[in-house]
């Protein structure tokens, strides 16, 4: 049994990963995070043969000890019953979560991605950045800070080519749905603003000149690249995805295995990276995102993304 993580809201990727490890004989659980304490039954018991680990789901019962690989996409936000008094509502999420981890952290078997370093990339765009440059990408000049003063002197030093972005993961889905705070060119009646860095510390870089936009999906060895013709716009999940026009892109070999040896750095067996081309013909890395979306890559160009996800799983499972 493959244990497949991922939300509620969640559709097409999720059903092909499934459809192609039910393909290779594999069944698959589909677990949704964001219901675990809304929709699931847990039985966690300590046997004289040791720890064992349940859930149920309506029909369906899952043990630990028959999980034999984890596919972590997403781990979403846990629904509150409605009817939850306000003041238990604290308790009810700590508890969950905690219930939650217990469970995951019974599974001692193949992660595409284990979670641990998954967050512990995502969370972190220095080490993303550090890996890319010790693999001889090309990144750009970059400050995080939440103070102002060092953000202008970055601005200044950069002639005001300058970038802010927010350090979290975006809500931005692949169907454009979702607030979220897009990259944003700074420009300099913003620079007094720079102030509130107090209230929120944030990413500032280097503007980089594109030609292109790239979203390269790795998986475990195997690349799959879309481009975008470089919109007006600072960053194109602003636009409307009815103006999108994905396009299949050919990575060179030497930007190919320089991201296949990043990947390998950071150990991490999935990502969507962001990448720039400059009408130079220059590669730049801006970042990797361990939970990316690449179902438009799969939907609009036909990659077979989903397929290799479930084939490396399986290939996991037989070597490891």
């Amino acid at each position: 049994m493959i244990l497949c993580i991922t939300h509620s809201q969640d559709a097409y990727t999720i059903e092909l990963v499934q459809q192609r490890l039910q393909q290779l004989g594999y069944p698959s659980f589909r677990f949704n995070s964001d219901e675990f304490g809304t929709r699931y039954r847990l039985r966690y018991r300590l046997t004289p043969e040791g720890p064992q680990y349940q859930l149920q789901h309506g029909k369906q019962t899952l043990n630990a000890s028959d999980v034999s690989a984890v596919w972590y996409r997403k781990l979403w936000k846990l629904q509150v019953p409605p009817s939850l008094d306000p003041a238990y509502v604290p308790a009810f999420i700590k508890e969950y979560n905690t219930s939650l981890h217990i469970f995951l952290d019974a599974l001692d078997v193949p992660w595409i991605n284990p979670m641990h370093i998954d967050h512990g990339i995502g969370n972190n765009k220095l080490i993303q950045l550090s890996a890319a440059q010790a693999a001889g990408l090309h990144v750009p000049q970059t400050l995080i800070s939440n103070h102002a003063e060092d953000a202008i002197k970055f601005y200044d030093a950069n002639n005001g080519d300058v970038v802010v972005k927010l350090h979290g993961a975006l809500s931005k889905t692949m169907d454009g749905a979702g607030d979220f705070f897009p990259t944003t060119r700074l420009r300099k009646e913003d620079v007094p603003m720079l102030e509130s860095l107090a209230a929120c510390p944030m990413i500032l870089q280097e503007y980089i000149p594109k030609e292109r936009e790239l979203r390269v999906a790795y998986i475990d060895g195997e690349i799959f690249t879309g481009s975008l013709k470089a919109p007006e716009s600072t960053d194109w999940r602003t636009n409307s995805t009815t103006i999108i026009q994905w396009e299949p892109y050919q990575l060179p070999p030497e930007t190919a295995e320089k991201i296949d040896a990043m990947m390998r750095l950071l150990n991490l067996p999935f990502g969507a990276i962001d990448m720039i081309v400059q009408p130079d013909g220059k590669y730049v890395f801006l970042e990797v995102n361990p939970q990316g979306e690449w179902g438009m890559l799969e939907k609009y160009l036909g990659f077979p993304i989903a397929e290799t996800i479930a084939e490396k799983l399986v290939n996991r499972i037989t070597n490891e």
